[in-house]
């Protein structure tokens, strides 16, 4: 199977044009590093590089269109304008994005410029070695059969259940035809699907749902960068109260795992809590997580029925229902459900990868920081590991 490129510039998580625009803001002489990691730890072929180096390449043709421009002022409208003036001239540069195998076959995968324009690489990175993936060790075209029986189950289960949940499988999809197939389906027939976390094709279907929308608001990279020059402990709540002032209020869910929710919870002040309309959870337990949260809010005597948790960690549907059943009344819950939609095509299993923030330099006369991610889940930490060790000091985890 032919590979099919990224074909626009806002074919892209949404949360990687917020966080754009907040370095600008905050940190515009910031300059990180982004690096690839596959938990599989799968072998992979000089063929394989050759072809993402071409797929890379492509990438440097993208630019935004007049529609687009028009498009993002109308619905990403907590975003100004000067930002989408800016996109308009920002154009990939495959230069940056350094490629190699190691002895053992084993992919590297790095990429470093002003942190508001590489994050934007992230993500399309990780969808085309995804999608080259698939083109050459697979070489089988998706069972649309399978994709579309799957479909009208979970279409099922949220209509039945009135589950809202949005797509975010970009990063990890079959390919850009299996999730412009998937989006196309669920606008026509999921009655609580809120959106797609993929700009570029929540902006497509908004022709046929106008109450569809682009989803997302900020990712681990923020508190990272954060810590990485200023520490670990404060990271949450300078985020929170930055991103606040940038935004206006608009964008108010917060990630709190990064350094894991217990330390989240302590810079979750009354003013953020009051503040922010909730949080995103994407590692841990679940339903502890959500009893942890409305206990906070309890405590400072918030109605949580006010407030939200959107799920998104490693969600399918059951699970999804499994979750909303047991917060019913208790608080508001949606969902974010990304490579079990885009990537359930019944002949193959999906790729376990991520590509991280690894280094920040606040400008470049300031040292390099190694960049550390904690987590709710045993495992999914990331980063040098007497860093990951200084963190768990440092924030008495040990």
């Amino acid at each position: 199977m032919e590979s099919m490129p990224i074909i626009s510039m806002l074919e892209n998580d949404l949360y990687k044009f917020s966080m754009s625009y907040y370095y600008q803001r905050t940190t515009p002489e910031g300059i990180g590093t982004f690096s690839f990691t596959d938990r599989n730890g799968q072998k992979f072929t000089q063929e394989f590089v050759n072809l993402l180096r071409k797929e890379f390449k492509k990438l440097e043709t993208l630019a935004l269109t007049d529609e687009e421009f028009n498009w993002c002022l109308s619905n990403i409208y907590f975003i100004p304008q000067c930002y989408f003036e800016w996109l308009k001239g920002f154009r990939f540069n495959a230069d940056i994005i350094d490629i190699s195998l190691d002895e053992e076959g084993h992919l590297h995968i790095e990429a470093r410029d002003l942190i508001y324009k590489v994050t934007l690489y992230e993500i399309p990175i990780l969808s085309t070695v995804s999608e080259v993936y698939y083109s050459l060790y697979e070489k089988t075209e998706p069972d649309w059969d399978f994709i579309d029986k799957q479909l009208e189950k979970k279409v099922t289960i949220s209509n039945e259940n009135k589950l809202k949940f949005a797509n975010f499988g970009m990063r990890r999809r079959y390919s850009h035809e299996v999730e412009d197939h998937v989006t196309e389906y669920l606008t026509r027939h999921a009655k609580y699907f809120i959106g797609s976390s993929t700009v570029y094709f929540a902006m497509k279907y908004q022709s046929i749902r106008k109450d569809l929308k682009p989803i997302g608001t900020m990712a681990h990279e923020l508190m990272m960068a954060t810590a990485a020059f200023m520490g670990p402990k404060e990271a949450n709540y300078y985020v929170m109260r930055h991103w606040a002032e940038i935004f206006g209020g608009n964008m108010g869910t917060m990630l709190p795992d990064c350094f894991t929710t217990r330390v989240f919870l302590r810079n979750f002040s009354l003013d953020m809590a009051k503040l922010y309309d909730g949080v995103r959870h994407d590692s841990g337990d679940p339903f502890e997580f959500g009893d942890k949260i409305i206990a906070k809010y309890e405590s400072y005597h918030i109605d949580p029925m006010t407030k939200s948790i959107v799920f998104s960690d490693a969600l399918d549907f059951d699970r999804a229902l499994a979750i909303q059943k047991y917060f019913e009344g208790r608080i508001k819950v949606s969902f974010g459900i990304g490579t079990n939609l885009t990537n359930d095509v019944g002949t193959v299993k999906p790729l376990n990868i991520v590509m991280k923030l690894k280094t920040f330099q606040v400008n470049p006369r300031q040292h390099v920081y190694r960049c550390v991610k904690l987590s709710d889940t045993p495992g999914k930490e990331l980063g040098d590991p007497d860093e990951v060790h200084s963190y768990k000091v440092i924030l008495g985890l040990t």
